[in-house]
C-alpha cells in the first residue's frame, strides 16, 4: 500500500509540474526562513546556560531610585563579594569580573585584546574548561595571567605557554601564564581573550572600596539546595546594613539566574521583565508565519486543482477507499512535497547563512553530525506537511462520489471560499511585516537625527597606552604642529560611552532627595569644548594651565541644573560625600552621551583626575583625512613606537548605538521581502490556474467584444479585492504591535497615517504586478482555441 501512495504522489507531483514547482519553491523559502530564524533563536537562548553549574549561578543587580523612578543595574559595590562568601551559609562561591582592554606581549608580538579582572573563585563558578593550568590556583597571585587558546597561539605559536612571561601597556607589568583556556563559544555574555586577577587591579588603584559605590559585576555560586527567593531576602538590605547613613539609604541587592541574564536585562519598574527576549519572541512569531504563509500556498494551490482529482477520489470512493486513507494519502503527498522542499531550504540555508550572520552580528552553524538535528529535522518536515496538507486533504476527502462522477464537484466563485480566507491570511501577515518595517526605519533615522550637542565630524578618539599617558603634553604639540589636527584634549571616557557616574552630591537649595540624584561623570582637560564641538551657554571651559585652581572645577549640561534648579549656576559649590568641593565655572548645551533614544542625563564635567585614559583630537579639515591620519600615526609612533596606531572615529562609535535597531530593521525588511514573495507566488499560481478555468468565458467575452483592457482587470478585480481586505485587516493589528514597540523608546515618532496608505498601496501594487502577466495572458489568446469544442 506504501508503494502505491507512493507511485500515486509522484505521478500527481509530475502531472502538474508547474503547480508542483511553485509549491516546491514556496515550501523551500518559508522553511528556510523558520530555519534561520530557528537557528538565532536557538543560539539566544542557550546563552550561557552550557555551565555544568548553570543552575546555580546568579548575577547581582543592585536596586534603587534615581529621578523619581526605580532603576535596577548589574553592578554592586566591591566588597560584596568577600562578604558574600564570607558570612552566608548558602553562598558556595563569589567573584567579582570587570572588563579592561589591555595590549598584551611577548617578544615581538603584541595584540590588542579584551580581557577582565576578575577573582579567583570566577573559574570554580563558570567552570570554564582550562586546557592547561589549575583553575582553583591561576588566578591567585598578583602577577598571574589565564589566555585564551587563540591569544596563546597568537602569542606563543606552538610552543607551551605555561610558566612564560608577557607584558601589559607599558612593559613595567610582567604576567606568568597560570592557564590556557578553551576558546569561549558565541552563546556567551563574556567576551574576554585573557583574565587578570582581582588583586591586580586593587593594586592598580582602580576601585573605590565602598558599600556606596556599585561598580563591580558579581556573581555568586548558590550550594545545591540553596533556595533563591529565602538568598534574596537575606541579601536584599546588604548594602544598607554595611553603609546606612541615618537610616536613609534605601538601596536594594537582587539576583538573576545567569541563564536568564542575556534574555532579560533590561528592567521595568524595577524588575528584570524584558531585554533581549521581546526580540526573540518577536521573530518566533516572523517565523512561524512565513512558514504559515508557504503552507497556505500549498493549500491554495490544491483546492484550486480539487476538480483535477475530485474525478480520483470519487472512482477510489466507490471502489471502497475510506475517508482515512485518502486524507493520509494527501498528507503523504504534502510531507513527500516538504521532504524536496526541505532539502532545497538546506541549500539555500547553507548557501546564505555568511550573509545572515553578517546581518545578526554573530556565527551560526548546522551541525550536520548531531544527530538531533536530524530529529528536529524529521519534525519539521512532518509538522510542515501535515500543516501544508491539512486542508486539502479533508476538502478533497469529503466530496460526495456521485455528485463528482456527474460533474458537479465545481465549487463555483464563492464570495467567501476558505481560498480567498487563505489569501487574504497570507496577505495579511505580509502587509504587517511592510507596516513594522516602515516604522522600525523611520524610528531609526529619527534618532539619527536628532540634534547630538556635538560635531561629529573628523573628530576621532584614542586610548591612551605606553607613553601615551606620560607624553601626553609632547604629543598635542605635535599634532598640532604638523597640521594633523586642529585641536586636543584628553577625558576620562569616550564622547559615546558613559563609564562613571556620582550621587550623594549637594548644593546650596538641594534637599536631602537630592542625593538620589544620578549625575554622569565626564572629566576632561583643557580644549574641551574647543575639540569636541560642545557648545558654552554659559561661563567658560576648563583649563588646568591658564587656571590652576580648575582642579576643583566642574562644567554642568543644561540637565544638570534643571535636576539642581540653579538660575545662575556659574560660581555655585557642588560639594560630594567626601566633603569635596567643586566650583561651577561653565554649563555646556545638553549633548548625547548614551542611548539616543532616551532623555538626556544630568552630567558633571570635571577638571582633575590622576589619568586621563582617552585621547580625543579633531582632524585638520583643511587637508585630506589619509594625509592627517598619516600624519598623526608619525606623532603617536614617535612617543609610543612598540604600540600600533589605532584610532575610532566617534561618528562610527555613535552610530554603533543604532545597531540593535538596525539589525531589528534589516531582518525586518528581509522578512517582509521573503512573506511577499512567497505570497507572491501564490497568487501567480492561483491567477494561471483561474485564468485557465474561465478560458472559455474570455473567449465568449472576446467574441462578444470585450477588450483586452477589461478582460485583465475582470481576472485581476478578485485578487486586487483580496488584497485591498488584508489592507484592512493589517492596518490596527499592525498599528497596536509597533505602537507597544515604541514604548520601549523615551525619544520616538508618532505613527501617522501615511504609512499604513504608502504599505496599502504597495501591497496592491505588487499584487497587481503579479496577476497583470497571467491576466493579460490570457486576456490576448485566441478566442477560437477556447471554444473550438463548443
Amino acid at each position: 500500500m506504501l508503494k502505491n501512495f507512493l507511485k500515486i504522489a509522484l505521478r500527481s507531483l509530475w502531472r502538474s509540474k508547474d503547480f508542483s514547482a511553485i509549491n516546491i519553491l514556496g515550501l523551500a523559502i518559508g522553511m528556510a526562513a523558520a530555519m534561520l530564524i530557528g537557528l538565532w533563536v536557538q543560539n539566544e537562548v542557550s546563552y550561557d546556560r552550557f555551565y555544568t553549574k548553570t543552575n546555580r549561578i546568579y548575577r547581582l543587580f543592585t536596586r534603587d531610585i534615581y529621578g523619581g523612578s526605580l532603576q535596577v543595574w548589574p553592578r554592586s559595590s566591591n566588597l560584596m563579594a568577600a562578604d558574600l562568601k564570607s558570612n552566608y551559609a548558602e553562598v558556595e562561591e563569589a567573584a567579582r569580573f570587570r572588563n579592561v582592554h589591555f595590549h598584551v606581549f611577548h617578544d615581538d608580538k603584541h595584540f590588542n585584546s579584551g580581557g577582565a579582572f576578575a577573582d579567583s573563585g570566577f573559574l570554580k563558578i563558570f567552570s570554564l574548561p582550562l586546557l592547561q593550568g589549575d583553575p582553583a590556583t591561576a588566578l591567585n597571585g598578583n602577577q598571574n595571567i589565564v589566555l585564551t587558546a587563540r591569544l596563546a597561539k597568537s602569542l606563543f605559536g606552538n610552543e607551551n605557554p605555561m610558566g612564560k612571561m608577557v607584558r601589559t601597556e607599558d612593559g613595567n607589568d610582567v604576567f606568568m601564564v597560570t592557564g590556557v583556556l578553551q576558546d569561549l563559544p558565541i552563546n556567551t555574555e563574556f567576551t574576554f581573550q585573557f583574565l587578570l586577577p582581582w588583586s591586580y587591579l586593587d593594586k592598580l588603584k582602580w576601585e573605590n572600596p565602598s558599600w556606596t559605590s556599585t561598580t563591580a559585576p558579581t556573581y555568586v555560586l548558590l550550594k545545591p539546595g540553596a533556595n533563591e527567593a529565602d538568598f534574596d531576602k537575606k541579601i536584599r538590605n546588604i548594602t544598607g546594613k554595611h553603609a546606612d547613613q541615618g537610616g536613609g539609604l534605601k538601596r536594594e541587592t537582587i539576583t538573576q539566574p545567569i541563564s536568564r541574564a542575556h534574555l532579560y536585562s533590561k528592567d521595568v519598574n524595577g524588575e528584570l521583565l524584558t531585554g533581549q527576549i521581546t526580540t526573540v519572541r518577536l521573530f518566533l512569531v516572523i517565523g512561524f508565519f512565513i512558514l504559515l504563509i508557504a503552507c497556505v500556498n500549498f493549500m491554495n494551490l490544491s483546492t484550486a486543482r480539487s476538480e483535477k482529482r475530485a474525478k480520483e477520489v470519487g472512482i477510489r470512493k466507490v471502489v471502497g477507499a475510506r475517508r482515512t486513507s485518502l486524507i493520509l494519502q494527501f498528507i503523504g503527498e504534502s510531507t513527500l512535497l516538504a521532504v524536496f522542499a526541505f532539502v532545497l531550504a538546506l541549500v539555500i540555508v547553507q548557501f546564505g547563512l555568511k550573509a545572515f550572520d553578517e546581518i545578526i552580528n554573530t556565527h551560526l552553524e548546522i551541525n550536520y553530525a548531531d544527530p538531533r538535528f536530524w530529529l528536529s529535522a524529521a519534525g519539521f518536515i512532518l509538522f510542515t506537511g501535515i500543516i501544508a496538507g491539512s486542508y486539502p486533504a479533508f476538502f478533497l476527502s469529503s466530496s460526495r462520489p456521485v455528485k463528482v462522477l456527474k460533474g458537479a464537484a465545481r465549487q463555483g466563485n464563492r464570495q467567501f471560499s476558505p481560498r480567498k480566507i487563505l489569501v487574504v491570511l497570507q496577505f495579511t501577515f505580509a502587509i504587517v511585516l511592510i507596516i513594522g518595517t516602515i516604522i522600525i526605519q523611520k524610528q531609526l533615522q529619527h534618532a539619527r537625527s536628532r540634534e547630538a550637542g556635538y560635531d561629529r565630524n573628523r573628530l576621532v578618539f584614542a586610548f591612551s597606552q605606553g607613553g601615551n599617558f606620560t607624553h601626553f603634553e609632547s604629543i598635542k604639540r605635535d599634532l598640532l604642529a604638523t597640521g594633523a589636527a586642529v585641536s586636543v584634549t584628553r577625558t576620562y571616557s569616550p564622547m559615546t560611552t558613559v563609564w562613571s557616574s556620582v550621587t550623594d552630591l549637594s548644593w546650596s537649595g538641594s534637599t536631602p532627595d537630592d542625593k538620589k540624584q544620578n549625575f554622569i561623570q565626564f572629566d576632561a582637560d583643557a580644549d574641551f569644548v574647543k575639540t569636541t564641538g560642545t557648545k558654552l551657554v554659559a561661563g567658560r571651559d576648563i583649563d588646568l594651565k591658564t587656571y590652576p585652581t580648575d582642579s576643583t572645577a566642574v562644567m554642568l549640561n543644561e540637565a544638570a541644573v534643571k535636576a539642581m534648579r540653579l538660575t545662575d549656576p556659574v560660581g555655585k559649590i557642588v560639594t560630594d560625600n567626601k566633603g569635596g568641593n567643586y566650583h561651577i565655572i561653565g554649563v555646556i548645551k545638553d549633548f548625547i552621551l548614551e542611548s539616543p533614544y532616551d532623555p538626556i542625563s544630568p552630567m558633571l564635567i570635571q577638571g582633575l583626575r590622576a589619568n586621563y585614559p582617552v585621547i580625543h583630537y579633531r582632524l585638520n579639515p583643511a587637508i585630506s583625512i589619509a594625509e592627517a591620519l598619516a600624519k598623526a600615526e608619525k606623532v603617536f609612533k614617535q612617543y609610543n613606537p612598540q604600540y600600533p596606531f589605532e584610532y575610532i572615529f566617534v561618528d562610527e562609535g555613535y552610530n554603533r548605538k543604532f545597531r540593535a535597531e538596525q539589525r531589528e530593521g534589516t531582518l525586518g525588511t528581509l522578512f517582509a521581502g521573503l512573506a511577499i514573495f512567497i505570497s507572491c507566488l501564490g497568487l501567480f499560481g492561483l491567477a494561471t490556474y483561474m485564468a485557465e478555468q474561465r478560458r472559455k468565458e474570455i473567449g465568449i467575452r472576446k467574441v462578444l467584444g470585450a477588450t483586452v483592457a477589461s478582460i485583465a482587470a475582470l481576472i485581476s478585480a478578485d485578487f486586487i479585492k483580496l488584497v485591498g481586505i488584508a489592507v484592512v485587516i493589517a492596518t490596527p493589528i499592525a498599528w497596536y504591535a509597533m505602537n507597544v514597540w515604541l514604548q520601549g523608546f523615551n525619544y520616538r515618532i508618532d505613527i501617522t497615517g501615511w504609512v499604513f496608505l504608502a504599505a496599502g498601496l504597495l501591497a496592491v501594487l505588487i499584487a497587481l504586478l503579479t496577476v497583470s502577466y497571467q491576466a493579460i495572458r490570457a486576456a490576448i489568446a485566441n478566442p477560437v482555441k477556447a471554444l473550438r469544442s463548443e
